[in-house]
């Protein structure tokens, strides 16, 4: 790794986890592109650097949530006891079953399109009376947590990212969903990060994470993430939800042009 590239990487980094991290985004799903078309990470090992951004970049934004009392509550648990398993298995499906990048380009823009119009919609005409929409169970949120742990596996995402958009889709104010997807995408990294480097010792092609660039990139989100999470509480409810359906909306457009080029 370059200077200019770990400086891009350090900036990249810092930028995106600034913006995300108030709507509990760690950015590592922002950042692929720049690892793919700027930095020149390969697919599949683009995946588990992700990974090892959000270990690195995550506890900024967790300091600053704990020390306000943000963490507490049984949201955390719930999202990381389901997503954990689901990370894992994500991770082995990614790196025997989607090892193409135009695949893997259509698996984020098909995911990433509709959950980010749904969100835009819901915040701008929110459901009334009989049509409003409700939190959705604990077994169905520990559920839920599951499958998009296999696909944040799959994304190399961590799954939190994911999460946040659906859960405060459903209803889940963003202040309690922002620091619970946040501890989730930094447990399921840290599992999904494993598995790849465990794979690596028996796959072929570039597994492994690029590891000088994906610390340097994650010591930028962890500043990032750091300031991000301090200035939510000066946020607006309805800004945040519109943050994270339109963050949504424009990586699932750009990996849909890229996938049909």
């Amino acid at each position: 790794m370059s200077w200019p590239t770990g400086i891009l990487g350090f900036v990249a980094g810092l930028l995106i986890s600034l913006a995300t991290a108030p709507v509990g985004v760690s950015g590592a799903v922002f950042l692929l592109p720049v690892q793919v078309s700027v930095l020149g990470v390969p697919s599949p090992a683009v995946t588990p650097t992700n990974l090892l951004y959000n270990v690195v970049s995550c506890p900024g934004a967790l300091l600053r949530y704990r020390s306000s009392g943000q963490l507490r509550g049984p949201l955390t648990r719930l999202l990381v006891a389901g997503a954990v398993p689901g990370v894992v298995a994500g991770a082995v499906i990614r790196v025997f079953a989607v090892p193409g990048p135009t695949v893997f380009r259509a698996f984020i823009a098909v995911l990433l399109l509709p959950l980010g119009a749904w969100l835009c919609a819901r915040t701008l005409r929110p459901a009334r009376g009989a049509h409003a929409v409700r939190p959705p169970s604990p077994r169905a949120t520990a559920g839920l947590a599951l499958a998009v742990g296999a696909a944040g596996g799959v994304y190399g995402i961590g799954g939190g990212s994911l999460l946040g958009p659906i859960l405060v889709g459903r209803g889940v104010p963003v202040a309690r969903v922002a620091p619970a997807a946040l501890a989730c995408t930094f447990v399921t990294s840290l599992a999904g990060a494993g598995t790849y480097a465990l794979l690596s010792l028996t796959a072929t092609g570039d597994i492994a994470p690029d590891w000088p660039l994906g610390l340097v990139c994650g010591l930028g989100g962890l500043c990032g993430g750091y300031l991000g999470a301090r200035l939510q509480p000066r946020l607006p409810e309805k800004g945040l939800r519109l943050l994270l359906g339109v963050l949504a909306l424009g990586v699932g457009l750009l990996y849909a042009v890229q996938a049909v080029r």
